[in-house]
């Protein structure tokens, strides 16, 4: 139900995108490898130290400061005659979003994947915290259903929204859904109200639903922009859509935090401008796809020496990364392992 290309379960999120990289490194000899078109820095390859991979236990994500990646932040999508009967509905779930940042985002996912706490409970914890609860009963025992994407990052999405609504006298329940297929046409006839959703997938995913599998693409880097795109596209199927959270759960590249102290890095400019010779892993599509190894290449300007076919965002290229088996790896930017 997310996003990205690259994944499944919390991958089930389905995007247009897939690259996040983790890297570890201390420099060596120079670089030979082609770094592709490079358009992001005037340093070539060849200029370049070898910066070998540095084993750690924690993991960063280099800021994508020249937005490689489109935008997927968390959005609520609403049923349009549920949110034109009752306009307070969106008001109340633009207040998750309010406060929601990416942050945040992981310290949920931690919560739950790491501290084993349960989605209600850590969004119960969540709501406490942040004061999001309602100060008026607005909701008159009104019913709504919220759908709970199958994976745990939009399960505890769906617990965050039904907790406010609920705070305001809804009767709000969770409801597992499948497929973004199956439970956008739940959303759309009604019979699931709220649902937590990502900007550029969702846009992408109703772009071609409207206008077919040849349409040209409409989600960009500009948010301000793809959100525009995906308003008009979802009040053409009957929704509504909120607004968005700073929250984002995209495809990012990382490293160990070892080898962004070590070479002093904040972001994927400072890799590309630093260090040569780099070890990339992720899914096995990732040298041909443009958000992720041709992407870094091509928008960064980044020598990639080698690329080490592991999984996206999962288990394998996290413990390759902390072995110091690869530089850099993809993951995804609200991963528990980022808090």
């Amino acid at each position: 139900m997310h996003r990205s290309t690259f994944t499944s379960a919390p991958t089930a999120r389905l995007a247009a995108a897939m690259g996040v990289v983790v890297l570890l490194a201390a420099c060596g000899s120079p670089g030979s490898s082609d770094s592709g078109s490079g358009t992001a820095t005037s340093t070539t390859a060849s200029d370049l130290a070898v910066c070998e991979a540095v084993p750690g236990d924690a993991l960063v994500a280099l800021v994508d400061d020249q937005n490689l990646q489109n935008p997927d932040n968390i959005v609520p999508a609403v049923n349009g005659a549920a949110a034109a009967d009752d306009p307070e509905l969106v008001t109340l779930l633009n207040t998750v979003s309010a406060v929601l940042d990416t942050d945040g985002l992981v310290a949920l996912n931690k919560a739950v994947d790491i501290d084993r706490q349960t989605s209600a409970q850590a969004a119960q914890a969540f709501v406490e915290e942040q004061g999001l609860a309602a100060t008026e009963q607005v909701g008159e025992g009104r019913s709504v259903v919220v759908g709970s994407p199958n994976f745990s990052e939009g399960a505890t999405l769906a617990n965050l929204y039904a907790e406010v609504l609920n705070s305001a006298g809804y009767d709000a329940s969770t409801q597992d859904v499948g497929n973004r297929e199956l439970y956008l046409t739940d959303l759309e006839s009604g019979s699931v109200t709220v649902l937590p959703e990502y900007v550029s997938t969702l846009t992408e995913f109703l772009n071609v639903k409207v206008n077919g599998e040849g349409a040209e693409s409409v989600a960009t880097p500009d948010l301000d922009a793809t959100m525009t795109e995906l308003t008009t596209l979802a009040e053409g199927v009957g929704l509504v859509v909120g607004e968005p959270a700073d929250a984002q759960d995209q495809n990012a590249f990382a490293v160990t935090e070892a080898f962004a102290t070590e070479h002093d890095l904040t972001t994927l400019t400072d890799l590309a401008e630093n260090c040569g010779g780099i070890v990339l892993g992720g899914p096995p599509e990732c040298p041909e796809r443009p958000f992720c190894q041709l992407g870094l290449q091509d928008t960064y300007g980044l020598d990639v020496a080698e690329f080490t076919s592991l999984d996206a965002g999962g288990p394998l290229t996290k413990e390759a990364l902390k072995s110091g088996t690869i530089t850099l790896g993809l993951i995804f930017s609200s991963d528990a392992v980022l808090g």
